[in-house]
């Protein structure tokens, strides 16, 4: 009974936030109400059961956040969309979300599902994690393209730096204060043990690679707000090749499988898991990089002493 209660009030409150959200006549107001809905997202997803989902989309959450505040700073005064505008918005996100419920509603009992095929090698990998299975053995190719996107990403944001600049650090994240100062000095420990033991146990339990990157670089644009380090120099050698090491390592575990295995990314028997703690290791890393550097920006004039 007091499960059944406290599912209706996280739905009633995603659909409220939700609807608070699509209406808000401020975009900041909306951005704010969006990363709420995204808190209490990744709560349902708890509650079906889907915890890897829920870290997922936690992480989500956090990175677009600070990126939609951004924008929406950057953008500045804004211009209220026309009625007809935001009628024909709300009409087709009304038929997206009515054709959605048609599909789940009308699914057949009980749902079709890939979940035994799923589980039934992870004895043979060494893997306890579903989810990790899907991501770094059946479909690791995916995974692999997925990572190459964000570094394009994080190349393409690069290049909105004027000539002069690009090769130069970003600039500050924000304008240090003593409680940020005093957060800073203490909340990176216990993301750093947190983000490590998400990264050890994604093989056999919810986490991976993604949720403990996206702790990491929260934790690097913590301490960089706080003006504890400054932003890192984007010509910086050692910094692109970290950039590099985790796409790189996954090429080259992926070609080494013709030889080992007879496929791209195809593990002899007995080596899956060890070669997947490898690749983890080394996309953490690159992947933690990758999105401080994203919310970071371009490169930035350095201020005039």
């Amino acid at each position: 009974m007091m499960d059944a209660m406290l599912d209706a009030v996280l739905v009633v409150t995603l659909l409220a936030v939700a609807l608070f959200s699509v209406l808000a006549r401020q975009a900041r107001t909306a951005v704010i109400a969006f990363i709420a809905f995204g808190l209490l997202l990744a709560l349902a997803w708890v509650r079906l059961g889907a915890v890897d989902v829920a870290l997922t989309e936690a992480a989500i959450g956090a990175l677009t956040a600070p990126l939609l505040l951004g924008a929406q700073a950057f953008v500045g005064a804004e211009k209220p969309a026309a009625l007809p505008l935001r009628l024909t918005l709300a009409a087709l996100a009304a038929l997206i979300a009515g054709a959605l419920a048609v599909i789940i509603l009308g699914a057949p009992e009980p749902a079709p599902s890939l979940a035994a095929q799923a589980a039934a090698p992870l004895d043979a990998l060494g893997l306890g994690n579903p989810v990790t299975a899907v991501l770094l053995a059946y479909r690791a190719l995916d995974t692999l393209l997925e990572t190459v996107v964000v570094l394009l990403a994080l190349i393409g944001i690069w290049s909105l730096a004027a000539d002069e600049t690009w090769r130069e650090a970003p600039a500050a994240p924000a304008v240090p204060s003593p409680p940020l100062r005093l957060l800073a000095r203490t909340l990176p420990p216990v993301g750093l043990v947190v983000a490590l033991h998400l990264l050890w146990v994604g093989a056999d339990a919810p986490g991976g690679k993604f949720q403990a990157a996206t702790l990491i670089a929260a934790m690097g644009l913590l301490v960089m707000m706080a003006g504890l380090a400054p932003p890192p120099a984007l010509s910086d050698a050692r910094l692109r090749a970290l950039l590099g090491l985790g796409p790189a390592v996954f090429l080259a575990i992926g070609f080494a499988g013709f030889r080992a295995a007879g496929g791209f990314l195809a593990y002899p028997d007995g080596w899956a898991k060890p070669l997947i703690v490898v690749i983890e290791l080394a996309l953490t890393v690159s992947i933690a990089l990758m999105l401080m550097l994203m919310l970071l920006g371009p490169g930035a004039r350095k201020p005039s002493a």
